[in-house]
This record gives C-alpha cells, sequence and structure tokens, in this order.
C-alpha cells in the first residue's frame, strides 16, 4: 500500500479520530497535568542534587574528602547516593505512573478504540 492509499474506512477506530480533538480533551488535559506535575518537579529536584554534588566535588575538596568510616569518605557517599536516588526516582515514577497515569491513559486508549479491548 502506498502512502497515498487509505485503508478501508472503520478498519481501525483510531485513524476516525481527529487529534486536536484528542489532545483538547478533558481526560487528556488531566493525563497531561498529572504527567507533569510529577517529572518537572522530580527531574527539577534531581538536577539540583547532582549540581550540588559536582560543586561540592570541584569546590569543596576538604568537606568531600572527611572520612566517614576507613576509608570511606563523603565524596564516596554522595557519589554513591547519586545511583541511589536514581532508583528511587524511577521507583516513585513506576509508583505514581500505576497509580495516577496508567488507568486514565487505559481510559482514553479504550474510549479511542471505540470500547475494543
Amino acid at each position: 500500500m502506498s502512502t497515498t492509499e487509505h485503508p478501508p474506512a472503520g478498519s481501525n477506530p483510531i485513524d476516525e479520530h481527529n487529534w486536536a480533538d484528542v489532545q483538547a480533551s478533558p481526560d487528556f488535559v488531566e493525563l497531561r497535568r498529572r504527567l507533569r506535575r510529577f517529572v518537572f518537579p522530580m527531574a527539577g529536584l534531581f538536577l539540583v542534587w547532582y549540581l550540588a554534588y559536582v560543586l561540592l566535588a570541584d569546590y569543596a575538596h576538604g568537606f568531600m574528602a572527611t572520612k566517614v568510616v576507613g576509608n570511606i569518605n563523603v565524596g564516596l557517599i554522595f557519589g554513591l547516593l547519586q545511583f541511589v536516588s536514581t532508583f528511587a526516582i524511577t521507583t516513585l515514577y513506576v509508583s505514581h505512573a500505576n497509580k495516577k497515569l496508567d488507568p486514565l491513559a487505559e481510559k482514553l486508549r479504550h474510549e479511542l478504540e471505540g470500547g475494543q479491548a
């Protein structure tokens, strides 16, 4: 099938929707709002945390070299906490998506597919 040919009418109910109308629908607007209310603050928080780590590593050598236990210093602990925070953010996002995003996205998908499973 060439790019100018269209499938028979009714073969895919999603093709029949005007996507501008879908994006303007209250459910889609709410889905986008829920996503942004999580992603933007979390991304900002992580970037501030990462920037603080980098700046401390560059400008606070004495503080970052402070021994905590044996050869373990503050810099090493903060570096490992970068990994911990990444996994924590991922876990929080999955939980948020499962509770707040996926049910609404599933509802929208179901409506767009015309009630088909």
